[in-house]
């Protein structure tokens, strides 16, 4: 097994680095030199040329920005499908991301009420702030919805995050409804997807919560191994169940909020992933965790760069993307519990 895993390993990082150098390459702009001139002219100089601007300025944080969007989404996915026991506890399925595209859609349309309150920093975390709020209050709404007597019923947990994902959509519909011109761009983003505003600093506020986020959920997989026994048997191993919910529900809660808060909806990477690597390592979440980590980043990459190269010269919003890569998986889950029905 570990011969397989590193295998497994290796491969995954050959991808990611040749589809990290491809997405450097491909896009709407074509470079007049090399990578390897443009960035040595510009540490020798430290001023841009149309190519160094390009490739420092807008596709490097860009594609770290996808890395770790894929990063962040996948190892959540995971962590909630082993913690619910269930491969469709995926962060948008069960509402998660639809309450923090309200939250953030919300803070567009009436955050100008008390933007002239808060000092230059909050003005600019506040996005992000409401939308990790919008997918914590979403999370703990639901897992109170789905948990009686210290056990979580997965169908109620589903239906619960299919009505919130309802209700909020109605409303973001509502706040569109209220919109300005200017607004209604905005709720647009958010719904679709799009890592086209990324720049450093929200890669490094983005890097920030995603490696905390990961360096504590990574560290689950004996729990969420145990989890599997039941709650119970569980607990007799010496696991403390409560707080590693608690944990994974804060955790996954404020890695969801911040990618959406800067990045919109970007659905089902944190479904997809986990199916994959199932299907290759069963159940075990000390494998599965780390390794959606770098399946995630690998899928999120590839599908931004095909966002920006099929309808050149403007782009596919990437939530498009990954809805087109996500569903079929997702169909063939439903496909999979039906005949276990019979």
């Amino acid at each position: 097994m570990k011969k397989k895993i590193a295998v497994y390993k290796r491969l995954f990082y050959i991808i990611l680095l040749a589809s990290l150098v491809t997405a450097m390459y491909l896009g709407a702009y074509d470079f007049n030199t090399s990578m390897l001139d443009s960035i040595y002219t510009y540490i020798n100089t430290n001023n841009h040329t149309p190519d160094t601007y390009v490739l420092i300025e807008l596709r490097l944080p860009r594609i770290l920005m996808a890395i770790l969007c894929g990063i962040g989404l996948a190892i959540s996915g995971t962590s909630l499908q082993g913690l619910f026991k269930n491969p469709l506890a995926s962060p948008d399925l069960i509402g998660i991301t639809s309450g923090a595209v309200l939250f953030a859609a919300l803070t567009i349309v009436f955050g100008g009420l008390i933007m002239h309150l808060l000092t230059d920093f909050l003005k600019y975390v506040l996005l992000s702030i409401m939308a990790f709020l919008g997918a914590l209050l979403t999370m703990l709404f639901v897992y109170k919805m789905a948990t009686a007597n210290g056990k979580t019923h997965i169908l109620i947990l589903l239906l619960s995050g299919v009505a919130v994902s309802a209700l909020t959509g109605a409303v973001t519909g509502f706040l569109t409804y209220l919109s300005t011109e200017e607004e209604l761009r905005n709720i647009t983003f958010w719904s679709l997807g799009s890592l086209a505003g990324a720049n450093w600093w929200k890669v490094f506020i983005v890097s920030i919560v995603v490696v905390t986020g990961s360096f504590i959920l990574i560290r689950k997989g004996k729990v969420l191994n145990a989890l599997m026994l039941g709650e119970k048997e569980a607990a007799h191993l010496g696991f403390d169940i409560e707080k590693t919910k608690k944990q994974i529900i804060i955790t996954t809660s404020l890695m969801v909020g911040c990618i959406v808060a800067f990045n919109g909806t970007i659905g089902f990477i944190g479904l997809v992933v986990p199916y994959i690597l199932r299907f290759i390592f069963k159940s075990n979440y000390v494998i599965l965790l780390p390794l959606s980590m770098l399946l995630g980043a690998v899928i999120m990459l590839i599908a931004d760069t095909i966002s920006r190269l099929v309808v050149l010269p403007a782009e596919l919003p990437i939530g498009i993307i990954t809805a087109i890569m996500g569903a079929p998986v997702f169909i063939s889950i439903l496909i999979n519990y039906k005949r276990k029905l019979k």
